[in-house]
């Protein structure tokens, strides 16, 4: 076999590998996500049901954790906290003003979003054990906060609490197309399935390209323009805005919120839960390389060569 040939091999070998697109991917994952959420609606109930339901809830929490740590290599361990506080912005406002359930989700999300980029602002020059530090402080502040102060069940003042003997608490209502407990786990599904592809359309566009090199090298994405603390912040919304919508489906699930339920210690266990699925891919992610889109790996490869070329132009050594 002639050089030549050898060269016009490769093409077709590309167009064998570009088969698999980010629309099939985004396919494939609908239907597992879909099939895996239907067996367990046609199979399980009661308490069962109510586990998956939390289950759901506890990966949008977790993939707010894998969003900071893979896309900026942050730690943050204020996840569970940032729940909790979706959940009481959520109760909150239903109690207020009743308004639609999904309006109620995206208070709770919204809520829990503007408080973890409040404090994550100041902690933005901090990296590794200095920012879980400081977020694990605000996994213990609020903590504190929501035990001596509760969770709103209905009251009239700012803080919805009502008389000691708790028989004016008011629960939570589901929506009316989700009001049984199955129709409830279909629908928390399809919640977290739209938080996955929106988290996918952040990875792959603009602000997911500026995560990319800011995890690469923070100076050199200063030296191609990148604003560092303008797309931090936005890894910590939209981190934050996850974590509210799973307290809000939570605080949907129960009616009500227990103060109890959320130790600093469950932020740390997120956090690992991240890190272990992060590392699985790792591991099992060569065996999975074959399957991989040649369309999904070529942004990929022309973005490390600018990486390599604005490297070069601004004389970094890599760390």
């Amino acid at each position: 076999m002639t050089e030549v040939s050898k060269t016009e091999a490769m093409p077709l070998l590309a167009s064998a590998r570009a088969e698999i697109t980010p629309a099939i991917r985004a396919v494939a994952i609908v239907a597992v996500v879909g099939v895996v959420s239907a067996a367990i609606a046609l199979s399980c109930g009661g308490y069962w049901l109510s586990n998956f339901t939390q289950a759901y809830c506890m990966t949008l929490a977790v993939l707010g954790c894998a969003l900071l740590y893979g896309q900026l290599g942050l730690v943050s361990l204020c996840q569970w906290a940032l729940v909790g506080a979706g959940g009481w912005v959520s109760l909150r406002v239903y109690h207020a003003i009743h308004p639609p359930f999904v309006v109620t989700i995206l208070a709770g999300g919204v809520g829990a979003s503007v408080i973890g980029m409040i404090w994550g602002l100041p902690a933005l020059r901090m990296r590794g054990l200095y920012l879980a530090l400081v977020t694990l402080m605000l996994a213990g502040a609020f903590q504190t906060l929501v035990t001596v102060t509760s969770f709103p069940v209905g009251g009239p003042d700012f803080l919805g609490q009502v008389g000691a003997s708790g028989n004016d608490r008011i629960m939570m209502a589901r929506p009316v197309f989700a009001s049984s407990d199955t129709e409830y786990f279909l629908f928390v599904a399809g919640v977290t399935l739209l938080c996955i592809f929106l988290v996918e359309a952040h990875r792959r566009s603009k602000p997911g390209r500026a995560w990319a090199l800011i995890r690469k090298n923070e100076q050199m994405a200063i030296a191609a323009g990148v604003r560092i603390v303008f797309y931090k912040a936005w890894a910590f919304a939209l981190s934050g805005f996850l974590a509210g919508v799973a307290g809000a489906l939570l605080a949907g699930l129960f009616g009500q919120l227990d103060a109890s339920a959320f130790p600093p210690t469950s932020s740390i266990d997120r956090h690992t839960a991240g890190r272990l699925r992060g590392l699985a891919r790792r591991v099992f992610g060569r065996h999975l390389d074959p399957l991989r889109s040649g369309a999904a790996d070529r942004p990929q490869r022309q973005y490390q060569c600018r990486l390599h070329d604005l490297w070069r132009r601004a004389a970094v050594r890599p760390a």
